[in-house]
């Protein structure tokens, strides 16, 4: 079944079960047949063994009349035999010797049905008692009429048959409406198969052609599909141009010190030089790291790589790991992280996020700062990660400059992508990031859902 044609399983699936059930008429309709055979010709016997009782009585047991002579040999089923004798056991009338009954028949019986076999062929007979006088013998006299079973199980057959037929045509009717019906109604997914295949590969738009209910799931979800390509697609080509932009300047640079020291006059001025192209390296080396965070919390998607994580100890292993870099600027670096206890995220891109907030308030703040605070804490179903210094602060009209990449208030040491990583990472795991101007300095904020986000391959860190 797997491998059939959505066709060929759809008619399977709908013929299958009606050719059970017609057949279970089928067996249904025999046995009404065959019902229906026996109260008729059993009827009909009657109807003789009483036309015979009443020309015995008449005729002093002498002759049948036209009338009976005609009912016995033209009745349905074929001709009916008969025999009569009379109360002291004497043949009246008929055939010498009637049927024998397979047992023994009640004597207060009026009439009995019974089957038996009559010179080696099958009969059905009826035996009727009545009373009658002939020739001054009175008492009850018994009638005998039997008729071969050929001619009844032929009705039967021919009843059944006939049912038969008017099943194996409706389900022949059934069968071409199905299948010529499915070929119909398959044919806008046959038009949505073709569409796709004449698309070219750079093509991503959305499918708008018109499909039935049953398919809007599928090509919703293809949809859906292709606009994360189209993303990807996009957050690559950005990476792409991104890098090649932005580390131009830094190759160029390291090449200039390079051939510098080739032609350096002393050895002390080489080592300089050397100093120097040393320090540009790293720098070229954060930056291709930093593109490469931002390229990742873009394109991935998903739970993949989440883990069940104690954001309590996260936060206050990455602020530990910090102090050192704030302390030799003087500047303060303190985590007041209450227990929320353990989620489901991407441990390794949320400690990249606040470091990423922590150098950008270390970097940005300016002069007058002395103070890093880093604030973790839950309410109202939303986790918040929020880093608050008290520098510099940002006017409200440059917050979308320095959420864009590279961007900047002013020219500076940094890459400018701190905060664009920063906001990819919210995003990566369904939340925001939002700017906060305060009177001296601002905190940047990570809302994240606090319920926990569920994946079968999440493990526990």
């Amino acid at each position: 079944m797997k491998r059939l044609s959505l066709r060929l399983r759809l008619f399977t699936i709908i013929l299958l079960p009606l050719m059970v059930l017609a057949l279970m008429i089928g067996v249904w309709r025999i046995g009404v047949a065959q019902a229906t055979a026996k109260e008729f010709f059993d009827r009909n016997l009657m109807f003789t063994a009483v036309a015979v009782s009443r020309d015995v009585a008449r005729g002093d047991g002498d002759a049948l009349s036209l009338e009976t002579e005609t009912l016995l040999s033209e009745t349905a089923g074929g001709p009916v035999r008969y025999h009569v004798y009379g109360p002291d056991g004497v043949l009246v009338t008929g055939y010498a010797v009637p049927p024998i009954p397979p047992g023994r028949l009640s004597r207060d019986v009026a009439f009995a049905y019974y089957d038996a076999t009559y010179r080696g062929a099958p009969v059905r007979v009826l035996r009727l008692k009545d009373e009658a006088s002939i020739d001054n013998l009175s008492g009850i006299f018994t009638i005998t009429v039997w008729q071969d079973l050929e001619a009844r199980n032929a009705f039967v057959w021919a009843l059944a048959l006939r049912s038969a037929a008017v099943m194996a045509t409706l389900l022949l009717a059934v069968a071409a409406l199905v299948w010529f019906g499915v070929a119909i109604g398959l044919k806008p997914l046959t038009d949505l198969e073709d569409a796709i295949s004449t698309r070219s590969p750079e093509d991503l738009s959305p499918i708008k052609r018109a499909v039935p209910v049953e398919a809007r799931g599928i090509v919703s979800q293809l949809n859906a599909l292709l606009d994360r390509m189209r993303s990807t697609f996009d957050a690559q080509a950005a990476f792409v141009s991104d890098a090649a932009h932005q580390l131009r300047n830094p190759i160029a640079g390291m090449r200039a010190l390079g051939e510098s020291i080739q032609t350096a006059g002393t050895l002390e001025a080489a080592r300089t030089r050397a100093g120097d192209l040393v320090s540009a390296a790293a720098k070229a080396t954060d930056l291709a790291n930093r593109l490469l965070t931002l390229e990742r919390a873009r394109a991935e998607s998903g739970t993949e790589g989440f883990a069940r994580v104690d954001l309590c100890a996260l936060v206050r292993d990455t602020v530990s790991d910090m102090q050192r870099a704030t302390k030799a600027r003087g500047v303060t670096l303190t985590a007041n992280a209450a227990d929320v206890g353990a989620h489901l995220v991407d441990a390794l891109m949320l400690r990249e996020a606040l470091t990423n907030l922590i150098d950008n308030a270390l970097m940005h703040g300016g002069t007058g700062l002395t103070e890093i605070v880093v604030t973790l804490g839950r309410s109202a179903g939303t986790l918040t990660l929020s880093v608050e210094n008290d520098g510099a602060s940002v006017a409200p009209e440059d917050i979308p400059k320095i959420l864009a990449r590279f961007g900047q208030m002013e020219p500076g040491a940094g890459s400018g992508l701190g905060l664009s990583i920063a906001d990819a990472v919210a995003k990566r795991h369904g939340g925001t990031l939002s700017v906060h101007p305060r009177e001296h300095g601002f905190a940047v904020t990570i809302t994240l859902p606090a319920q926990d986000r569920t994946d079968a391959g999440a493990r526990t860190a």
